[in-house]
């Protein structure tokens, strides 16, 4: 309850109020059986006046005025504190997340995050609307009609001695059978959310391989399991509510059965024993109502575990002990200290083993060397995405775990391997580099990216849509935007994983000379599979397996570097 009276203090005032509110309709639902049993029995004994029929009736009509305000206001109140609740829990998530490095993501699907904020919020949001219109109403009905009963009928109230233990020996035993059922539905719609995801995100793969067919029947699948899932959780609930509504209805029976003896004995009039049964009904009905509640709870504590993992996921790439955090990247000048990195810290590999490299300011570097050799993870220590196992990285001879981590990645741009735009107008996408970018500036970088003749060519220009992912420009056009909007940065470092990939050699060479010209004071990194793209390059680095096996010129690598020279023959056709 500590962890989540953070939600609830805000909104105390309807976390107040709504119970409250709840507890009018109580008294009205207790108070009513009584009035009407007055009027029944004064009616059996020919007593009954109009003035006491018309006293009567306009004490019920008051009652039932103030139960309906009692009601609405509780559902108000219950509706307002619950939204609010779910709305905060699903911020501090949200940005809970944005705090994650790479290795806290790889720890949970995309799909299962998704569900976590949305689906697993919805729940416990539920529970808490449920709990504050019946927490205070179901226990409090329960209890107050069995003090009616018992001040009606001392006798007849034996009988719930019997009825009440069996009906909650039944509720924990559904509870606890449907408790680890709604925790497998709650997986199963993580595994249903990432199948989903991953095909509509990579739906152009799927027609191009002509996989639509597989792509159903792992959809089917994961479907298949939700209904399982849910199935198993709802035969629980099936199973509860006739049992219970037995329980109940034997209990009226056995109640009709004593107290009609009662009454022909004389010590209990008809209207006693009428309000005797809605009194039952209420007692019995409240319990029903407080099984419910802790059926949907604990669903709802389920997904409470689940956010709390999100919740409780430690970010392991942190600036809470950066030295220097009013640091900012004013100089380019990169070194790598005997850095060694394992993405699974239990692994005896390692992807980068004993890194030593040292980058001038301002100078253009190339990266190449075989698929996995490890160009991507060496330039993703340089923004912190991960973090070195061992040794230290150096940015203007400061380690970078001394910086804050909003001044370091505004000094260290990043066009990465996977390039993504988001929905909105590409002036939106470049201005993330920017944001008080100018019309002007727009242009002007776009033009440097080689990006704004094709921009040009739609009919909206900049204010062109984009769609989610930028799925509807091309490979090559989207480089370009990535590359522009990066430079809009101005970064002191810029990182170009493999980013002109999809582009002409042509045009290649232009973005290259803008890199060269526009850029001159920063420190440039380009990882790139052509010696074409790197062979003009200030110092170019060669990776295998991990290792930096050389460094130097293109001249002096061809000389020197049995891989290098390889490479570039492969590539060429023709030796040194």
């Amino acid at each position: 309850m500590k962890r989540w009276y953070k939600y609830i203090k805000p909104y105390l005032p309807y976390f107040i109020l709504g119970p409250l509110c709840m507890i009018v309709e109580v008294i009205g639902e207790v108070v009513m059986p009584r009035l009407m049993s007055v009027i029944i029995d004064a009616a059996n004994e020919g007593t009954l006046t109009s003035g006491t029929s018309i006293g009567i009736m306009f004490l019920m009509i008051l009652t039932a005025v103030l139960m309906m305000a009692g009601g609405i206001g509780g559902a108000y109140f219950a509706s307002k504190a619950s939204v609010n609740f779910a709305a905060d829990l699903r911020n501090d998530m949200y940005g809970h997340v944005q705090q994650f490095s790479f290795s806290n993501i790889d720890k949970f699907s995309t799909g299962s995050l998704v569900t976590r904020m949305t689906n697993d919020v919805t729940q416990v949001q539920n529970m808490i609307n449920m709990a504050m219109r019946m927490c205070l109403r179901a226990p409090g009905m329960m209890i107050a009609a069995l003090i009616m009963t018992v001040t009606i009928s001392p006798r007849m109230s034996a009988v719930f001695l019997v009825s009440v233990p069996l009906m909650l020996v039944t509720v924990a035993f559904i509870i606890k059978a449907g408790f680890p059922r709604f925790a497998k539905v709650q997986e199963s719609v993580d595994n249903l959310n990432s199948k989903v995801q991953e095909n509509v995100t990579n739906v152009r793969v799927v027609k191009s391989f002509v996989r639509e067919s597989f792509e159903t029947e792992k959809f089917k699948d994961a479907s298949g399991g939700l209904k399982k899932s849910v199935l198993k959780a709802m035969n629980i609930m099936i199973f509860m509510e006739p049992v219970l509504t037995f329980f109940m209805n034997a209990t009226v029976i056995a109640v009709i059965l004593f107290g009609g003896r009662i009454v022909l004995e004389g010590t209990l009039t008809v209207g006693e024993l009428s309000a005797f049964l809605t009194y039952v009904t209420q007692i019995l009905f409240s319990l029903m109502m407080v099984t419910f509640i802790l059926m949907f709870s604990s669903r709802a504590l389920a997904s409470g575990r689940r956010i709390l993992e999100v919740l409780d996921e430690k970010p392991e790439i942190t600036d809470y002990e950066a030295a220097m955090k009013d640091a900012k990247v004013t100089d380019g000048t990169i070194e790598f200290r005997n850095v060694t990195f394992r993405y699974y810290k239990d692994s005896a590999e390692s992807v980068l083993c004993n890194i030593n490299l040292k980058i001038p300011d301002g100078a253009t570097v190339g990266i190449i060397g075989s698929t996995g050799s490890g160009k991507t993870t060496l330039v993703s220590m340089i923004p912190r995405l991960y973090d070195v196992d061992e040794g230290e990285v150096l940015v203007g001879g400061i380690n970078v775990k001394d910086y804050s981590m909003k001044n370091l990645r505004d000094g260290v741009g990043c066009v990465l391997q996977k390039n993504t735009l988001f929905s909105g107008t590409i002036a939106e996408n470049l201005r993330w580099g920017d944001e008080d970018a100018s019309d002007e500036e727009l242009r002007r970088y776009a033009g440097y990216a080689q990006a704004d003749k094709f921009i040009k060519t739609f009919a909206e220009g900049y204010d062109t849509g984009i769609e989610q992912g930028g799925t509807n420009v091309s490979g090559g056009q989207k480089q370009r935007l990535c590359i522009a909007r990066t430079m809009l940065k101005k970064p002191k470092v810029l990182i170009l994983d493999d980013s002109t990939s999809a582009v002409d050699t042509a045009t290649e060479a232009q973005i290259r000379a803008a890199f060269r010209d526009e850029l001159k004071g920063s420190t440039k990194l380009i990882i790139a599979q052509r010696i074409g793209s790197v062979k003009d390059a200030d110092m170019i680095v060669v990776m295998n397996e991990g290792r930096i096996t050389g460094t130097g010129t293109h001249e002096e690598l061809l000389e020197t570097n049995v891989e290098y020279r390889e490479i570039y023959e492969s590539q060429t056709g023709k030796g040194a």
